[in-house]
């Protein structure tokens, strides 16, 4: 905490003693502020400011936290934080009841009060409120960060997260956007006809994406159990039980590396609906995306990664295939199927096949995965990906080498992804043994077999369209931050010793 206010640590222990030692007084006086239960509060800051002609003369009753005090002989200004903003508190020593301006005197910044007052504006046509009482409610012992820089250090905003959101405003802006989002996304979806539903979280089988689980112990059953990598085969069959249109925002946990794109636990938005295809689910993420922009932040553009970034409706549609040849000139149509010709013309533009299995479609997947992917800016919808890569999608009626697949890429991120799904439980069948032999040989990412799956497959499954995306990182856009730590509350942090 030292280097958080910039102080001795000397001076610091002093302060901290100090708030202690007041905390200790006021119990012996009877006037313990933890003590105290409720305070009924009729108005918000941003209430009194968007409203000032009507409750000007009026009595209002606020709390918050004191962020600054000034003046402490007969007069005294403070300015007080809830969640909506700042109001300033003007305290006069001949309004108030002498004993309680005497308290009020002792406080800190950091306590937190509750004012009984009336709304005014003072000679310097500032809009605040005239105390008439002020009730101590909670004490802070601790200091906070010195007003002019804040809590600037990055680690420390996100282990104190409760810190930064009360001296950073642009936290706490993010984590409304964010809020505002996912509010948005339901609305969205509920207007459409899909149902929210809840899927397990703890599975013997962790399906539904390329990713490495955790593990846990389910102690009565004596089983190990997965955290869910996705939520994926639960929804789908639902479709299989006539649904028809589901979605669920769940936390979804990864046992992988953290950067400023991921963290081990995040929340998606998976979809899906019978009766449509990979189109429909272009609609939906386009809407879904354009419609918060221009809601929340009231425009389609935004600033994000050092671009401007344009939501409007009607994003660019793009086969990869045609993407590796606008950005590369390598046409793998010309050789679909050829596996030695394709790793030769991947090769050929300065790709890295090691380590790769030498297919066509790998050949493809990794030449726009290493060339073409970051120069993505604009919204680009990515469409029909290889087999190889798309275990869970269906093929493409006229081309077996490929799916009906698409992900959705802003500022080179991909922000969604969404599949024809596959509906045929023998080609379904034969892709998880495809990726339980990859398992075997070491690819603790590879997908596990899903018998019930298969299974649920077997009753039959309309055509279907599914849809996930992150929210986190659509947040991130949304806010124009470039970490993923900026739009979770509570990051995962290694532990300090």
């Amino acid at each position: 905490m030292a280097d958080q206010v910039n102080q001795p640590q000397q001076e610091l222990s002093e302060i901290l003693r100090i708030r202690r030692d007041k905390l200790k007084a006021l119990r012996a006086e009877g006037r313990d502020p933890f003590t105290i239960t409720r305070f009924d509060v009729t108005h918000h800051a941003q209430d009194i400011k968007d409203n000032f002609d009507a409750l000007e003369g009026s009595e209002v009753r606020v709390a918050g936290r004191l962020m600054s005090k000034r003046g402490m002989g007969k007069v005294s200004f403070c300015d007080m934080q809830d969640r909506s903003g700042r109001i300033q508190l003007y305290a006069r020593k001949d309004e108030m009841d002498e004993d309680t301006y005497k308290h009020f005197q002792k406080f800190d910044i950091g306590d937190i009060v509750g004012v009984v007052g009336e709304v005014f504006r003072t000679q310097r046509g500032e809009m605040s409120v005239r105390c008439k009482d002020i009730t101590l409610l909670s004490k802070s012992l601790q200091p906070l960060p010195e007003k002019f820089h804040g809590l600037q250090d990055k680690e420390l905003r996100y282990r104190q997260r409760y810190v930064d959101l009360i001296v950073n405003p642009e936290s706490k802006r993010n984590f409304e956007i964010r809020s505002k989002f996912v509010a948005y996304l339901r609305r969205y979806l509920d207007n459409l006809g899909f149902m929210e539903v809840e899927t397990p979280v703890l599975s013997p089988i962790a399906g539904g994406a390329n990713a490495r689980p955790f593990i846990t112990h389910h102690n009565a059953q004596d089983i190990d159990m997965y955290m869910r990598i996705a939520t994926e085969l639960h929804l789908k069959r639902l479709i299989v039980g006539g649904l028809e249109r589901v979605y669920e925002v769940g936390r979804i946990f990864r046992n992988e590396g953290m950067d400023t794109k991921h963290n081990p636990e995040f929340t998606t938005c998976e979809l899906y609906q019978a009766y449509t295809n990979l189109d429909g689910m272009m609609d939906i993420l386009e809407g879904i995306l354009s419609g918060a922009a221009k809601e929340i932040l009231g425009t389609y553009h935004v600033q994000w990664l050092g671009h401007d970034i344009d939501l409007t409706p009607s994003w660019r549609r793009i086969t990869m295939a045609d993407a590796v040849k606008d950005v590369t000139g390598a046409d793998f149509m010309a050789c679909e199927g050829d596996a030695d010709a394709a790793v030769a013309l991947a090769k050929s533009v300065g790709v890295d096949m090691d380590g790769v299995d030498k297919t066509w479609g790998n050949a493809l997947y990794e030449t726009f995965d290493q060339k073409v992917e970051e120069t993505l800016v604009q919204p680009t919808f990515i469409t029909m990906y290889p087999v190889e890569v798309s275990p869970l999608a269906k093929r493409s009626p006229t081309d077996p080498h490929l799916t009906e697949r698409y992900e959705m890429f802003i500022c080179g991120c991909e922000m969604g992804n969404a599949f024809s799904e596959l509906n045929d439980p023998i080609d379904q069948y034969e892709r998880f043994k495809a990726q339980a032999i990859k398992r075997a040989n070491g690819d603790e990412e590879a997908d596990m077999m899903d018998d019930d799956f298969v299974l649920a497959l077997e009753y039959g499954m309309p055509p279907t369209g599914g849809l996930g995306f992150g929210i986190d990182r659509c947040s991130m856009m949304l806010c124009g931050t470039d970490s993923i730590r900026d739009v979770i509350l509570f990051p995962t942090m290694k532990p300090l010793d």
